[in-house]
């Protein structure tokens, strides 16, 4: 398994998703190598339950993006071809477009089968193809597209959107949902002393955003819509979990509202203390324009918190509104607000969306029945043997 961020590298929801599937398939007795990136502090080498884990060291680097990935995948192909020599591989498995050029590579070496999973791809994310970096990335996805044998995506309208836009056979995509792990969700908390760390007193209301700062994830109009909500109701602070190139111009968009000091832009946080402070927020918020599936609503929802999505993509797949969740217009302010007030203003009703959400995660989204399901998907990949 290739994949440019693992744990302790986290930047999106790739590395939740392959720390959880590597596990769960090494759960299931596959012997599962992972190939990442180094991260200060982390051995080059590692078992992690089960999953091996081979870091490379990256050994130039570059301020541009793009050549960095192609930078990275030539050093992490060095390293796939020394791992080569030493294990019978029978099927490689990609993450995104960062880690094609070294996938398709390891194919044609090996003489293995490639398989894809896609969690975004580029027309959705930029929101069309507007600049020649756009249009690279695209053409990376289309060309790992056409050399992998079996595509899986994590939702039917990611599915969608690969057999219109780069005219896919239907029988090569399987869809298999992302999943969560709620066990981490098992423990006590002080839920008063984990908001004073962050300098929310106990009586005040608390609205979380995760998630990349970038325009995908809509995050302008969550806090475009600060006012609207403290309008109605007064005592609430919103807080803004994750890092990305928006985050100067969201931070000056916060202060324009005069509410400034009512949102918190706390950058990174560990895993641990975001799990923390996800089980002591009142409301998880996933404002995005573009979402594939939408893992951080999975999380809140197996966090036993009551969330509010946009109803665009894969989150209106996981959310049943009014049931499970609270769906709402993407880029409307008013709806935004509408939905987090709407559970901030009635505890019995935001309990009941949080239990029935519990129990739907619990029910659908293991990473056991995932792992089952990519299973089945290598198989087909290595039936007929070869690449």
């Amino acid at each position: 398994m290739l994949t440019w961020e693992f744990p302790p590298r986290i930047v999106g929801g790739i590395a939740r998703h392959c720390f959880g599937l590597s596990r769960a398939l090494a759960r299931k007795n596959l012997d599962v190598h992972v190939v990442t990136l180094e991260f200060p502090g982390a051995p080059e080498f590692e078992e992690m339950d089960g999953v091996k884990v081979h870091r490379v060291r990256i050994e130039i680097g570059h301020p541009d993006f793009i050549i960095w990935t192609f930078i990275f995948n030539h050093f992490m192909e060095k390293l796939v071809a020394n791992l080569s020599r030493n294990y019978e591989f029978d099927v490689i498995h990609i993450h995104d477009w960062l880690t094609a050029p070294v996938g398709i590579a390891a194919k044609y070496y090996m003489n293995k089968p490639l398989v894809s999973t896609v969690h975004s791809i580029e027309m959705g994310r930029a929101q069309g193809l507007r600049n020649p970096n756009s249009l690279l990335i695209d053409g990376l996805e289309w060309w790992m597209t056409y050399e992998a044998k079996k595509i899986i995506s994590c939702s039917s309208s990611m599915r969608w959107e690969l057999e219109r836009h780069f005219h896919l056979p239907p029988e090569k995509i399987t869809v298999i949902p992302n999943a969560v792990d709620p066990s981490k969700y098992q423990r006590n908390i002080d839920r008063d002393e984990v908001r004073r760390r962050y300098g929310i007193e106990p009586h005040e209301k608390v609205v979380l955003f995760v998630g990349r700062l970038v325009p995908q994830k809509g995050v302008e109009y969550l806090v475009r819509a600060v006012p609207l909500v403290l309008q109605r109701i007064r005592n609430v602070k919103f807080v803004i979990v994750g890092d990305g190139w928006s985050k100067d111009y969201l931070e000056g968009m916060a202060r324009a509202t005069g509410y400034g000091d009512r949102v918190i832009f706390l950058g990174f946080i560990s895993d641990s203390d975001l799990t923390e402070l996800t089980m002591s927020v009142d409301v998880l918020v996933v404002p995005s324009v573009y979402e594939p599936f939408g893992i951080v609503a999975l999380e809140g929802m197996a966090a036993g918190v009551p969330v509010v999505a946009a109803n665009v993509g894969g989150l209106s797949e996981i959310i049943e509104h009014d049931k499970t969740g609270v769906l709402v217009y993407a880029r409307n302010l008013e709806s935004i607000a509408w939905g987090i007030c709407r559970v901030l203003s009635d505890p019995g009703y935001s309990r009941w969306l949080a239990q029935n959400a519990k129990r739907k995660v619990q029910e659908s989204y293991s990473w056991d029945a995932a792992a089952e399901r990519t299973i089945k998907v290598y198989e087909e990949a290595c039936r007929d043997g070869g690449a």
